[in-house]
């Protein structure tokens, strides 16, 4: 099969290469070009820099597949940066990597790979594509590494995109996968992982939102729960549902957090810890990787990368809206995060929590 892979210049996508082409397959690397790098600056926040581009060519001549640069730079700025800019400003914490993988590495790289013959598209990420013996649909799972498993980034992918996609080191530990890259000799067996969000440099994501939107420099109160003002703020931008630090209050007495934006109104509502609590959510622009349900469904739903799973009722309540009930309150259930709904180690859906 000729397969494209995103290759990123680190290890897990350069090791899913080499997987694959060690099977036989005929692989081509593709790399995304995302910023301008033409006035010689090397690095945009964590990753995507010229020197990873670099880091996938050297791979690619190491297991001897041709390699392509991609220029995604428009793309990229529209899907996922952009939207970016405008979740923080509207209030909410978007989540760039999911949009990131449905927007661009599984429909902009599909349809380029489309142009060079390609049937698939392969990542680094730690997730598992199945297929059900009975209906045939493609079913996305859990990594086999809990600690690195990603699959709660793809709940977006359509059974169009999953039908496409290969993971090759989904079914591996990330141990195992560096021991992959050293007995290859990869170039990049040993990098770092990234971690941060690559278009944010210094992890600054509150300057690079003034930065792209000036307007969201526009200040506003801090307010408890009954609307008492308790102080100023800069920006909406700059809070997050669960903030705890950087809110500007007295440290004496109970601990404030960020319990709500109200960006109409340029309000930070803050409260103590016991008032995030919440038992349920509203979630919009769901996708259901198995069949929608025609009626309530238990599940164990996520509502971030590093939250335990909660058991909850999750019922799909119109086109690609969905109401979750927990069995047991959540702490910092954050508008513009992705709920992902799980039966086991498979992805039900999920959507975006409103």
């Amino acid at each position: 099969m000729r397969i494209v892979v995103a290759m990123s210049g680190g290890v897990d996508s350069s090791v899913a290469a080499a997987l694959l082409a060690d099977q036989g397959h005929d692989v081509i690397g593709l790399s995304m070009q995302l910023y301008d790098q033409s006035d010689g600056q090397t690095s945009f926040g964590s990753c995507c820099s010229i020197d990873d581009l670099h880091d996938a060519r050297r791979v690619a001549a190491a297991i001897n597949i041709p390699h392509y640069i991609m220029n995604f730079e428009k793309q990229f700025d529209e899907q996922v940066v952009s939207n970016f800019v405008r979740e923080y400003a509207s209030g909410r914490t978007p989540l760039p990597c999911a949009r990131c993988n449905s927007d661009l590495k599984f429909a902009t790289l599909a349809e380029r790979g489309r142009g060079l013959g390609a049937e698939a598209v392969a990542t680094g990420h730690y997730a598992r594509v199945e297929r059900d013996p009975v209906d045939g649909r493609c079913v996305l799972k859990r990594g086999v590494d809990p600690s690195k498993d990603q699959s709660y980034f793809l709940f977006s992918l359509t059974q169009d995109q999953l039908v496409r996609a290969v993971f090759p080191v989904g079914d591996r530990p990330k141990d195992a996968v560096r021991e992959y890259a050293r007995a290859r000799r990869l170039p990049v067996a040993d990098k770092a992982d990234s971690q941060e969000i690559c278009f944010i440099p210094d992890n600054d994501y509150r300057a690079f939102v003034t930065t792209r939107l000036p307007d969201a420099n526009r200040a506003g109160a801090l307010v408890d729960e009954r609307g008492r003002v308790l102080g100023g703020h800069d920006g909406i931008h700059r809070f997050t549902v669960g903030q705890r630090k950087g809110l500007g209050l007295a440290a004496a007495g109970t601990p404030m957090y960020v319990l709500a934006l109200r960006p109409a109104d340029r309000q930070v509502v803050v409260g103590p810890k016991a008032s995030l609590e919440r038992t349920t959510l509203t979630a919009s622009g769901v996708n259901w990787i198995r069949r929608e349900p025609s009626a309530a469904i238990r599940s164990m739903a996520q509502i971030r990368h590093r939250h335990q799973p909660a058991r909850a009722t999750v019922r799909a309540t119109g086109p690609g809206t969905a109401g979750v009930e927990f069995d047991a309150p959540q702490i910092a259930i954050t508008p513009g995060q992705a709920v992902v709904f799980y039966d086991g180690d498979t992805v039900i859906g999920g959507g975006w929590i409103d």
